[in-house]
């Protein structure tokens, strides 16, 4: 999987690639940074358009409004060509599977499902890496960039509902409840890594015994045919039930998670401490700061997908290394 990184011929891509994305989504992250504090420029203009009418001009806020279009517009730009590079990056990755799996297909078309593993997991692998690989990165630099500012921004809370005054309180806040719910989605979504491994084992033999029907009217016969789709069947359900509980879990955390910050806020906001932009910044950063750190909660179903996709090729290039001759390539 990672001949991608390994292979000179592909570091024009793999390396100088990574450092370009990297450096790219950093500024895009800063962007964001700007974005949150225009939102605390913005709701200030209208507390005190809405408290002292006249106060405020027309054009200033339309220049408002035209500051955060200028900045947006940037952001999108750089998101778009940033999107198209990526996925001319992933799919170079992509392609040093493939020809590393074909340069060895003699060795490989013996195993089970061998045709599958080159063509569709390495798809799968491809896409996955795409969305969970680059967000994870994202995360990484949102929390860099956010936790200082949510940090800075706590200094405006005066205390924490029950807890009472607390240094920075918010900030503890979002680690705590983010830290919370990654443990408790993990270990209520355990088994789904292996039950999603099975199911591409049982959908493998399914797909190889039509493939075989195609050509030998001995194979793929009815009984056959429905036994191995019985198992296919079974393991689906299976997979289905321990997702449910899996999403009532996590759709409930999540759904919480919008009133956390305004909870911790509650008795700040009563006593009247804080300006309106003061507020919506806070609750930006908290969200941010929150959402990095629950990069492995909202991500955990391709998470789950992403394992399953790397117990299967790693297993396909074990068999590879077992073979004769096929070591020194790895």
């Amino acid at each position: 999987m990672f001949q991608f990184f390994l292979k000179k011929n592909w570091w024009h891509w793999s390396i100088l690639g990574s450092i370009l994305i990297l450096f790219t989504n950093w500024y895009i992250v800063q962007l964001d940074v700007k974005i949150n504090e225009w939102f605390g420029s913005f709701y200030d203009i209208i507390q005190k358009a809405l408290s002292e009418p006249g106060s405020i001009t027309l054009d200033e806020y339309y220049g408002q409004l035209l500051t955060f279009g200028k900045i947006a517009g940037l952001y999108i730009f750089i998101a778009v060509i940033l999107d198209f590079y990526t996925k001319h990056f992933i799919f170079r990755w992509r392609t040093s599977m493939n020809e590393f799996y074909t340069k060895h297909w003699d060795q490989l078309r013996n195993i089970e499902g061998a045709a599958q593993r080159v063509q569709e997991d390495t798809k799968i692998f491809a896409g996955i890496m795409e969305g969970l690989g680059v967000g994870f990165m994202r995360s990484i630099m949102i929390l860099v960039a956010f936790l200082p500012i949510l940090w800075g921004l706590s200094d405006s809370i005066t205390a924490l509902p029950v807890v009472g005054s607390v240094n920075q309180g918010l900030v503890f806040v979002a680690i705590l409840f983010a830290l919370a719910g990654t443990v408790g989605l993990a270990t209520v979504g355990i088994k789904l890594p292996g039950l999603q491994f099975n199911n591409q084992v049982v959908e493998a033999r399914y797909r190889k015994e039509l493939v075989l029907g195609e050509d030998d009217h001995n194979r793929a016969d009815p009984p056959s045919v429905a036994k191995l789709f019985e198992n296919v069947r079974k393991n689906y359900f299976k997979l289905f039930f321990h997702y449910m509980y899996f999403d009532v879990a996590k759709w409930s955390y999540l759904q919480f998670g919008v009133l956390v910050p305004y909870i911790a806020l509650g008795p700040t906001i009563i006593a009247g401490v804080l300006t309106l932009g003061i507020m919506q910044q806070i609750i930006r950063a908290f969200g941010k700061v929150e959402s990095s750190f629950q990069f492995l909660v909202n991500s955990w179903t391709t998470i789950v997908e992403l394992i399953s996709v790397w117990k299967r090729l790693i297993e396909f290039e074990n068999n590879l290394k077992k073979t004769k001759g096929t070591a020194k390539e790895f």
